[in-house]
């Protein structure tokens, strides 16, 4: 796959920052000279990047409204990027005809069970994940897509304290930018799910940060809701990965 076909969005991000350093040849354009609530601007700019060299035949979408405590707080901030936002990305990749790879969230889950499958039943507890939700909704209604559901953090833990009782599969951001590199670069269309085995997010800040002195905390003193157990099942991930299809 030629890389410098690919255009991301939210490059200056925490996953974008550390994607420049696995796929540097790509394209990473600024939100000022690529902004998702611009649709005419996208265009134009696309336009001229295909006029100039070979023509982007993937676009990843890693732009995103994240915070959930801010979320609760300007819901429509989150609509804006998140929902709208997405929706013109898609609308953008039907025109040119590109492939679509939208970075979704553990999140659209519950978080009652855990080891949730890609055909799971979704039903997002907070704003943020509802609207990362819609912007799968959007996704879907475009054949050429791929949603990647996963949670990552800082290669190094930033917080005080982590939860002694919400499970994830979260993993540093340098080890989930190899795994979405794979997704990239192959043919994969459709839903697929990337992580580490369940663990704690104080398991998880332990592992990323063996030498803090992190403090336990619990999800009731959260700022707004989070869920419980958002593990995610990635046996389609690891069949992927070990040249199941």
């Amino acid at each position: 796959m030629n890389t410098q076909s690919i255009l991301f969005t939210g490059g200056s991000g925490l996953l974008g920052k550390e994607m420049k350093t696995v796929i540097p040849d790509a394209f990473f354009p600024s939100s000022k000279d690529f902004d998702i609530t611009d649709m005419e601007g996208m265009s134009d700019t696309l336009t001229v990047m295909n006029q100039v060299g070979d023509p982007i035949h993937t676009l990843v979408h890693m732009a995103a409204f994240v915070s959930p405590p801010k979320v609760e707080q300007d819901p429509i901030k989150a609509l804006n990027i998140n929902i709208t936002g997405t929706a013109n990305i898609v609308t953008l990749c039907q025109k040119y005809n590109i492939r679509l790879v939208y970075i979704s969230t553990d999140y659209v889950f519950n978080g009652l069970k855990g080891n949730y499958s890609e055909t799971d039943p979704l039903y997002p507890v907070n704003k943020y994940a509802w609207s990362k939700l819609g912007g799968e909704c959007a996704v879907k209604l475009y054949d050429k897509h791929v949603i990647i559901r996963l949670s990552f953090g800082p290669n190094e833990f930033p917080y005080e304290g982590a939860y002694v009782d919400q499970w994830t599969s979260r993993e540093p951001v340098k080890e989930i930018v190899q795994k979405i590199t794979k997704i990239i670069r192959s043919d994969f269309i459709g839903t697929i799910h990337i992580g580490s085995k369940g663990r704690t997010v104080y398991d998880y800040a332990k592992y990323v940060s063996p030498d803090k002195d992190i403090k336990e905390i619990f999800i009731k003193d959260a700022k707004t809701k989070v869920p419980h157990d958002t593990t995610l099942n990635t046996n389609k991930f690891d069949t992927f990965v070990t040249g199941g299809w």
